[in-house]
């Protein structure tokens, strides 16, 4: 997963979660101009590409399939942080924030993610090859958690509009945490050989490269993580409004604040996912696509139950029509690139086209 076994106390990754906490003590509770704007959003960004490598650097400590789970949860308090964030300001817009963010982010990993690693790895090595029986039960579970917390509420009738009523929302989160605990324990303990890379041969091969970081390394970068998260939240309190005056000025729907977060956050992902495919490790890319997914809906959506109890004004999670198509035709294409275990560059192209066709809608509903 990454290529250094320590990470040094005066490299970038060290210094901007330390820079970013002085940021913030700056900037919190004062109007920032355009150009502190730009700086507070450049730094934002940096503790996430830091915060993200030293999630790396945990995750090879504790090697493959739960470094993976690791990078993944990471990012998902990254984003749900963002979530709870922007829905504190209020607005009339805040309601669908948490749905807006979340199939942004299903979209981004199933087609976006798994998209350009399919096609990076077919152009380097003709095919790709993955467990199908690993990928499968993920791609299983993404389409469950999905179907249950963003599908159902438009057609519930308990409660008015595309919303939950508190007993179907605590029953949906209680349903998703337990859909990603079982496949957690499926992942790295009952079943782990099913999402490790295979050869040519259909042989599973246990992740080479590095070798893992040392303790004193691991638990360093974990320090630093946990400051780089603090910093995120900070940085985007600060951040909202700009967030959402700069979507209001590109004319843009205010759904698109959901693409926004979510293309923010998996940003990262999208590029330890490319560099696996480029190294012929596709299945990480894929644990990685569809890890982040599921940690996306069944930890993001539980999170946002628990705060819609402090929270001010509705939640509405159901998806409308349109988002529904593509959510469907998202889960029914994945099938049919995941059943074989192998993959072309063509499988690569489709899944981009439905990520392309979700962006261009996003602005153009």
């Amino acid at each position: 997963m990454i290529a250094k076994n320590r990470s040094p106390l005066l490299s970038w990754t060290a210094i901007v979660p330390v820079l970013a906490l002085v940021v913030l003590a700056v900037s919190w509770g004062h109007d920032l101009g355009v150009v502190l704007v730009v700086l507070v959003a450049l730094v934002l960004g940096a503790t996430v590409l830091a915060a993200v490598h030293h999630a790396e650097v945990v995750a090879h400590r504790v090697g493959e399939p739960l470094g993976s789970l690791v990078l993944a949860v990471a990012v998902t308090i990254i984003e749900v942080a963002l979530i709870v964030t922007l829905m504190l300001s209020g607005g009339p817009d805040a309601a669908t924030l948490a749905r807006d963010t979340v199939f942004a982010a299903v979209m981004i990993t199933a087609n976006g993610i798994v998209g350009i690693s399919l096609l990076l790895g077919a152009l380097r090595y003709g095919v790709t090859l993955f467990n199908s029986e690993g990928t499968g039960a993920a791609l299983a579970t993404v389409a469950t958690l999905a179907t249950l917390s963003m599908v159902l509420p438009t057609f519930t009738t308990s409660h008015p509009g595309p919303e939950f009523s508190p007993a179907q929302l605590t029953f949906a989160a209680l349903a998703s945490l337990a859909l990603y605990a079982m496949f957690v324990f499926t992942q790295t303990v009952r079943h782990r050989d099913f999402f490790l890379p295979v050869t040519e041969e259909g042989v599973v091969e246990e992740e080479e490269h590095a070798s893992p970081p040392s303790k004193k390394a691991a638990l360093t970068s974990l320090v630093l993580l946990l400051i780089a998260l603090v910093a995120v939240v900070g940085l985007a309190k600060v951040e909202s409004p700009a967030i959402e005056a700069g979507v209001r000025a590109a004319g843009f729907p205010p759904s698109f604040v959901g693409v926004v977060i979510a293309m923010l956050v998996l940003l990262p992902e999208t590029l330890a996912a490319s560099r696996a495919a480029l190294r012929e490790r596709v299945q990480i890319s894929l644990n990685l696509g569809y890890g982040s997914a599921m940690a996306s809906i069944g930890l993001t959506i539980p999170a946002i139950a628990l705060a819609s109890v402090w929270l001010k004004g509705p939640l509405e999670l159901g998806l409308e029509p349109t988002h529904m198509v593509l959510l469907a035709l998202t889960v029914l294409v994945s099938v049919l690139t995941v059943v074989p275990g192998r993959a072309t560059r063509l499988q690569g192209g489709v899944h981009l086209v439905l990520m392309a066709a979700f962006l261009f809608l996003a602005i153009n509903p």
